[in-house]
């Protein structure tokens, strides 16, 4: 999981490792560990017994960790300092978004329709890592 950031605007992203699925949201009172922690429990509850770690940086955005270790009965861990690589995949998936949301547009002016929109169609794009699949195909075959 990963935070974009336009400005004081942020978009939670969370990617599942294994279909590239996206689940993103807008953040209300930006960076803030509290509002994150409890968007990430209420995004993945549902998912809770597929859950089996979150891999995250070691931003200030994620000090409350251990809420989410203990509601979804998981386990987080950080990746070194400087070493983006270590979570590729959120990274290059922020990267995907960035073509829908660039710098320079203000998040708040998005519509919750408007990123749900783009949710879905990062998750319809086949992908050459999972054989020319989409995510949504593969998380829901997956997850079922």
């Amino acid at each position: 999981m990963d935070l974009i950031q336009n400005g004081k605007d942020f978009i939670l992203t969370i990617i599942e490792r294994k279909t590239r699925y996206l689940i993103m949201e807008r953040l209300t009172r930006g960076n803030n560990a509290e509002e994150v922690a409890k968007t990430v429990i209420r995004l993945l509850k549902p998912l809770k017994k597929h859950v089996k770690s979150i891999t995250t940086d070691n931003g200030g955005e994620f000090a409350k960790h251990k809420l989410i270790s203990k509601k979804l009965h998981t386990s987080v861990y950080f990746t070194d300092l400087y070493s983006s690589w270590q979570k590729g995949t959120v990274e290059n998936t922020n990267k995907l978004i960035r073509q829908y949301i660039p710098k320079t547009m203000n998040i708040n002016q998005l519509s919750y329709n408007k990123l749900l929109g783009i949710q879905y169609m990062l998750n319809q794009r086949p992908r050459k890592s999972l054989l020319f699949q989409s995510p949504l195909s593969l998380f829901y075959n997956f997850a079922c």
